[in-house]
Order: C-alpha cells, then structure tokens, then sequence
C-alpha cells in the first residue's frame, strides 16, 4: 500500500480549521486563546477538552486524547485513515495524489470485496425462495426488518448452488476460493463451502461484506455455526459481528455488549438493545479489546456462568487490562443456567436485559475474586499468594488514577505496598499546610527549545542543519535535534503531526503535556526566547568542547593533541571571546 506524501499530509492539516471541525461534532466554547469542551472520548462533568486553533491541536487533561484534525476524524467519527484524509481533502478542495490513491485501491482488493456482495445478495434472494428457511427465521422470532438490517440471507443445498450462480468463468472461480466461498477436497474439486445454512454477512467498519457466518437449520447437524476462513480481507480475531449496525444506530455509542452469537445479536437488536456485537467462533483478542474501546467507553461482557464461561472472561480480562486507559470501564455479565441473550431478551424484554446490565460485575471486582478463588486471605501466605497473582497483571494497567485505584485495592487486600510510599509522596502534603516551599524547578535550556518549538513549529525554519549544538551531552539534544530536522523537512508540520511522528515511543508522552501546556506571551516573544535559548546551548556546547580538549592536554601534553585539534582549541576560545565581548557590549 502505497503511503500518502507526509508533505500532503502536512499541506492539507494546514488548511483544515480544526475549531470548524470539532465544533460540528462537540460544541466548543472559547476560553482566552482555546476551546474548551467536554471530552466526546470519555464521561466528564467539567470540560477537560482543549482545542487550539493556533496548534491546530486537540488535547484532553482528563484522558489523555490528543492530536490533530485527521485523528480526531478518525477517533470520533471512526473513519480509516484514507477515508478521513479524502473528508479532509474534499472539505478543503484538496486532491488526493493520484498515484496514492490509485494504489490504495487495490484492483484484486476490489474485485474480492464486490464477489462477496454478490455472495451476499444470492444469499438473501434464496431465503426468499425457501419456505423451510423462513420457517425456521420465524420461529426464532426474527422479523423482516431485522433480516433486512442484518443482510441474512441462506445456502442452498448441493454443493455448486453458489459455484453456478457467480463462478462463470475461471478468474471468477478463484476469487470465489479466495474469499472463502468455495472448499476444495483432497482430489481438487471445488464446491460451495457453505450448504443449508442461514447465511450471516460480516461488514468491515465501511460495511462492505468481507466474511460469513452460517447457521444449520436443524440443531442435530454439526457443526452448529461455520464462519469463513481467514482471508486477504477477513481477520476472525480482529472484527466484531454486529459492529456496522450499532454505528448505524448511534452517532455516539453509549455502551457495547459483548455476546458469543449471531443470533443473540440479532434477538437483542430486534428487542431493542442496538448496542450488541459478537466475536467471531474466537475469544476476545487485543485488537477487539482495541476495536470495542476505540467505538465506546463502558464494554460489557456477556458469558455463560459455566467453566467454559468463566475461562472466556479471563481471556476477556486479559485482552482489555493493557488497554484500561482512564474513563474506560469494562463489566461482565454471568447468565443463569441454560440461558443465552437470545432466550433472555424474548422473556424479559430489553428493559430486563438492561437490569441484569446494571448488576453486572466491574472488572476490578472479577479480577481480584478470580485471582482470590482458592486462596485463603486469613493468613499472610494466601495473601502472599494473591500479591504474586496480581502485580503482573496490574503492572500491564496504563499509567493513571485506575491502576492507582487497583493498586491500593491490592494493598487493601494483602496489605504488601502499604509502606510503599516515600517521605518524598508526603511533602507536597507538608508544604502545603506550612504555606511555603521553593518554587518549582526551572525548566532546562532543551525542554524550553522543545517547548517553544512544539507552540509554534515555524520557529525551527529559522534554523538550518546541522545545529551547532547537535554534540551536547545534554538530556533531550538528541530530541531537540530530531524535532528540528523533522520541521526543516516538513516545513508545513504542525502540532499535532509532529507529536503523531513519535507515537508508540516513550518520547510522545512528554511532548504531548509540553504541547498542551499553556505557554505566556505572543509570538514575537516566543522568537525572542527560542533563539536566546539556542544561542546558551550553542555556548554550552562551546564550553564543553573546550573542557573536552584542554583534558586531553593535561593528560598528555600539547602533543596529545592533532594539528586539527589544536586548530579547534584556538577556533573555540576566539568563539568564547567574541561572546564575551558581546556580553560586555550589552551591558
């Protein structure tokens, strides 16, 4: 897949008011410089949310979200990243490249996804033509217009049912194989793969068709369900069944409800609980742990109160702790014996399925009471016993007030980290009620260029490579120097891009909060103070250089050091002396 120009990327960020943007999805409210809002990506009461139109920058001091106006689209209106750069494009009279997007688009891609919808619409016209299917969808109580929302539709029986409907010709025959439609047995027949089945279609996040999941009609055939088999365009561990009608049905997904089959996201659909989606013949993987999160705040989890149940939700658990970031909650919902969503919703209706979502037990709770089940918390060894269970576990916990919470409910259970805490934890606590303390450290020459650079990006043109203080053994130069390196070769970067650029290494957390930190002054002041700072780290620079060579003199003598060496000696002094000079000058 071919990547977009960066230079693109940077030009079209330029150009997009990101205020405009967000303030037609979340109403913004001007404060000083920015906007405020309340955070669309997590439950607040009081605005958190901040919007820079000098930054072209969203942050949230709450959550943590931040970025740019590409992101945002593809956080709030959950758009992938082509289809929220050609928005983006087409908003501000903006091409795509040409080339990119011709090779975004691939040919064989395209003809995969367009003979499963051919699939899928043979399917739902032979459920018209099949009495016993219908039958068997009106018993089950499914109506048409939940079998229109869903695209259901049935196999025929035979095994070339589907092979003579749509594979006309040999080029149509492999893209049938390759989309999972067709087996093929040991001697080389090619036959339908899925016969006498009611035919579930499984939508991408563009609700284009990209898999199936098929149900016998007759419980003592087996297997029960048969889903597609992994193909170019279908991960079983990385979609959801379910996921594209509950974004039809929500511009803001309040909740998602996990299940285990098609057909209990069906029932609870027609009976009014539009939230529900099911993994697919699979546990719970990280990436639907991801996918659920990216799409709502609160995921509930509904298994049955068996082994088998229990052994799902742990694996639940542990696809969703790494991603328990602030604002995030996770629930699981045990059903009776012999029950499923299918059977509960048709007796108690949505609003007692909705109860029995209310009672559900949190994360935390199932956590420490599956980790607590055969151990004895009387004595200091079960005790013992838990702490070793859970750190590793609450150790993959973001950082943030949850796995603080976890952590101290840990403490609370075994007592091990109750003396954790340093004098240092108290003394913020001591000076406050004295009523004094120093003031807070100054930040460094680097962190303040860093700074500078991250309010206004344009500041960094002003300098050209390679900076003169590139050799300092200082924390963060070698940041500093990516960063401006990264401007001189973007020149149109922002903000948000330039944060976007370190994402997934450690850096990234650290310029996000300098990003978002309010920083006094206009621009012109900002100018003043960036090349001051720089010419200090061009002097530091010079001073150590200095002390480096005048070392190896002492060590070894003049003849220690190479004609080059001695050269820059005296070239270093001279450099320090004009700077005295000027510095008198000043004065």
């Amino acid at each position: 897949m071919a990547r977009i120009p960066d230079a693109f990327i940077d030009d079209l960020l330029a150009r997009t008011d990101i205020v405009e943007l967000i303030n037609a999805r979340v109403p913004l409210k001007r404060q000083g410089k920015e906007y405020s809002a309340r955070c669309p990506f997590h439950d607040e009461r009081s605005p958190s949310f901040t919007v820079s139109p000098t930054k072209q920058f969203y942050h949230c001091f709450g959550c943590g979200a931040h970025g740019t106006a590409l992101k945002f689209l593809m956080e709030y209106d959950r758009l992938e990243f082509l289809d929220a750069v050609e928005e983006l494009a087409r908003a501000a009279g903006m091409e795509v490249p040409r080339e990119t997007r011709q090779r975004n688009v691939n040919p064989e891609s395209q003809d995969l996804y367009a003979v499963l919808e051919d699939s899928a619409r043979f399917y739902r016209k032979q459920l018209d033509a099949s009495p016993r299917a219908l039958a068997y969808l009106d018993n089950r109580g499914v109506d048409a217009a939940t079998r229109e929302r869903f695209g259901i539709g049935y196999a025929p029986g035979g095994f070339n049912a589907l092979r003579d409907a749509l594979g006309r010709d040999e080029r149509r025959m492999r893209l049938l194989e390759r989309g999972g439609m067709m087996s093929r047995n040991d001697s080389g027949r090619v036959y339908d793969k899925f016969r006498e089945r009611v035919m579930f279609p499984i939508l991408d996040r563009r609700g284009r068709t990209i898999a199936f999941g098929g149900r016998v009609l007759d419980a003592d055939d087996s297997p029960k369900y048969l889903n597609s088999p992994e193909t170019p365009l279908f991960h079983k561990g990385r979609e959801l069944y379910g996921l594209w009608q509950v974004r039809q049905a929500h511009s803001r997904i309040p909740h998602i409800v996990v299940v285990e089959g098609y057909m209990d996201v069906v029932a609870l659909f027609q009976h009014g609980v539009d939230t529900a989606v099911a993994t697919l013949g699979t546990a719970t993987t990280p990436d639907h742990a991801e996918l659920l999160f990216r799409n709502a705040p609160d995921v509930y989890f509904c298994f049955d109160g068996d082994r088998a149940g229990r052994a799902a939700a742990w694996k639940a658990v542990e696809s969703v702790l790494p991603r328990m970031k602030d604002g995030r909650q996770a629930f699981f919902l045990f059903l009776p014996d012999d029950e499923d969503p299918d059977s509960l919703v048709r007796q108690e209706g949505a609003d007692g399925f909705n109860a029995r979502l209310k009672q559900a037990t949190p994360l935390s709770q199932f956590l420490f009471d599956s980790l607590a089940a055969d151990v004895n918390l009387a004595t200091l060894e079960g005790k013992g016993r838990l702490a070793e269970r859970a750190k590793p576990l609450l150790a993959q916990i973001p950082d943030g007030a949850f796995a603080d919470l976890m952590r101290q409910r840990l403490t609370e259970l075994t007592g091990v980290g109750a003396r954790a805490s340093t004098p240092d934890t108290h003394v913020p606590a001591q000076r406050a009620r004295a009523g004094a303390g120093p003031a807070p450290a100054k930040r460094s020459l680097v962190r303040s260029a860093i700074a500078l650079l991250l309010q206004s990006p344009a500041l960094g043109l002003e300098l050209l490579p390679p900076y003169r203080f590139a050799p300092l053994r200082q924390p963060g130069v070698e940041l500093l120097c990516e960063l401006l390196q990264l401007i001189y070769e973007r020149p149109d970067i922002g903000t948000g891009s330039l944060i976007e650029h370190f994402a997934g290494r450690d850096e990234q957390a650290a310029l996000q909060k300098l990003a978002a930190a309010s920083m006094p002054g206009e621009e012109a002041a900002w100018r003043t103070e960036f090349h001051e700072t720089v010419a200090r780290l061009e002097h530091q620079t010079l001073l150590q250089r200095r002390e480096e060579l005048w070392n190896k003199m002492r060590e070894g003598g003049n003849s220690a050091l190479s004609a080059e060496e001695k050269q820059e000696l005296s070239q270093t002094l001279a450099a320090l002396w004009r700077e005295r000079g000027r510095g008198a000058q000043g004065a």
